[in-house]
């Protein structure tokens, strides 16, 4: 018998659960995923980065009719990445107390990336799923857009509500979630404690302005990325390919951060270059990006 929905609306945003240490690859037993629970209905996924040095965050929302996975991850291998096995442990947990006669998952991503998107293949037999292509034209259509990108839309998990916000500047097809129930604003490769890759940036700018739009409209209380490469120095992060990240920064971002993110991008706008910063080092245009990421080939190679 279903059960009562849950009201995703009194109370929002809920208090989280941020009371964390997330494993960073210098501990010798680490799991090859570390779960974390924001509330009972949000969770927070963490790749390994002896499994990958990325050590991408995903992370899944339920609602009362479907779920979201924002991201898959930067591994297919189930044996080194289970998420499929995870998801789906999840789901049937929260279905025990949430009890429906149907439930759906939808796959959908920060960006197209392939460390992003890896984990994508897990999925492409499960029932009820829906994997959201990670082109500009599949992530237009499937969630509706018709303005890309000056325009922001809705997506239904159920009662659960979340606001879809055009994201290009890192990649073209990028888009960041805004989850009212928890107050946060999923915010991919955009913003995160790290490197920003941004390979055009005045649409960048114009996306760190729809996301500072939304929250002058709405409460935020977080911006959560799909990473940390900064360390709990000010200023320096965690060389690329590193396959640990002992002392990393918080994961958790300030709204306040963004703010200041879209005025230090305003006045580098017009000269690309490496631009290091106490929480982020901005790394403007598209050559400055491939250097740094492939010196030898001078492509970007679809990582970050």
């Amino acid at each position: 018998m279903p059960s009562r929905p849950v009201d995703f609306h009194s109370g929002a945003p809920v208090d989280l659960d941020l009371s964390v240490e997330w494993m960073d690859g210098s501990g010798l037993n680490e799991p090859l995923v570390q779960v974390h629970a924001l509330d009972e209905h949000t969770f927070i996924l963490r790749q390994s980065l002896k499994t990958h040095y990325e050590g991408p965050f995903v992370f899944l929302l339920l609602g009362n009719t479907g779920a979201l996975l924002i991201d898959s991850g930067a591994t297919s291998d189930e044996e080194t990445w289970p998420l499929r096995h995870l998801v789906d442990g999840i789901i049937t947990d929260w279905l025990v107390a949430h009890p429906t006669p149907s439930y759906s998952l939808t796959v959908a991503h920060s960006h197209g990336h392939g460390d992003h998107t890896a984990g994508d293949v897990q999925f492409s037999n499960r029932a009820k799923t829906s994997v959201v292509p990670a082109s500009l034209e599949g992530v237009k259509s499937f969630f509706g857009f018709t303005n890309w990108p000056n325009e922001t839309v809705s997506f239904d998990l159920g009662g659960r509500i979340l606001r879809v916000i055009a994201g290009p500047g890192h990649e073209e097809a990028a888009a960041l979630f805004y989850d009212p129930w928890t107050g946060v604003l999923f915010t991919g490769d955009t913003v995160y404690p790290g490197r920003l890759y941004v390979v055009e940036m005045f649409a960048y700018i114009a996306t760190l302005d729809r996301a500072i739009t939304v929250m002058a409209e709405v409460p935020v209380s977080y911006l959560l990325g799909c990473h940390i490469e900064m360390s709990s120095t000010p200023g320096h992060d965690h060389p690329l390919g590193s396959l640990s990240h002992p002392g990393e920064a918080p994961m958790a971002m300030r709204p306040g951060q963004l703010v200041t993110l879209r005025e230090r991008a305003v006045k580098i706008a017009h000269v690309p270059g490496v631009y290091k910063f106490d929480d982020v080092i901005i790394y403007n245009g598209k050559a400055v990006v491939d250097d740094y990421l492939n010196p030898s080939s001078g492509t970007e190679g679809g990582s970050d």
